[in-house]
């Protein structure tokens, strides 16, 4: 479905208490049909036992809160989920700004432009996103990119394709491209 809509990566929630969590056995079929997107494993404060869990399944990338130790051999990109008053983990190859982890709160405007002004890190915007608002979101942030859960579903852990390439397709109507 994301693919489909042209979007640039696919977030699968593992190891997590979220109505999205996925059973990790069931990520390599989820990543096989998206081959051409950035595939990423999310969870918010995976063990060591989980992270090595989640490096096995091969991801490109790793979506953890910015408090999780992570090993010292790295398996995947890291990417940092960071609220208001975290500070910036040196680890982090991006960054999420996220108000809500999932739970589809508004991002902060002021907040978000701060993080993304203050750092060479890439940052993506998330919270609160829909394909209602991604474009002026993006206008007023400039982030390097958008993440979405909540704001695509039709219920709790389901997404709506509509929505998805709605929302895609606004995002990129809304992005500067250097």
């Amino acid at each position: 479905m994301a693919e489909e809509a042209g979007a640039d990566a696919i977030g699968v929630v593992v190891f997590s208490p979220s109505p999205r969590r996925v059973d990790p056995g069931q990520v390599p079929a989820i990543f096989e049909a998206a081959p051409s997107l950035t595939r990423c494993c999310v969870a918010h404060e995976p063990t060591p036992d989980e992270i090595k869990a989640m490096c096995s399944l091969r991801p490109d990338a790793l979506q953890v809160f910015c408090t999780v130790p992570m090993p010292g051999a790295r398996c995947a990109q890291i990417i940092r989920s960071i609220r208001q008053g975290d500070p910036i983990p040196a680890d982090a190859d991006a960054l999420v700004v996220d108000a809500s982890q999932g739970r589809g709160h508004l991002y902060d405007p002021v907040y978000a432009s701060s993080v993304v002004r203050s750092t060479a890190t890439p940052v993506f915007l998330a919270g609160g996103l829909s394909p209602g608002n991604v474009r002026d979101a993006i206008a007023a942030v400039h982030p390097y990119g958008v993440d979405v859960a909540t704001g695509v579903e039709y219920a709790p852990g389901r997404k709506d394709a509509r929505k998805v390439q709605a929302f895609v397709k606004n995002a990129r109507g809304g992005m500067i491209y250097d």
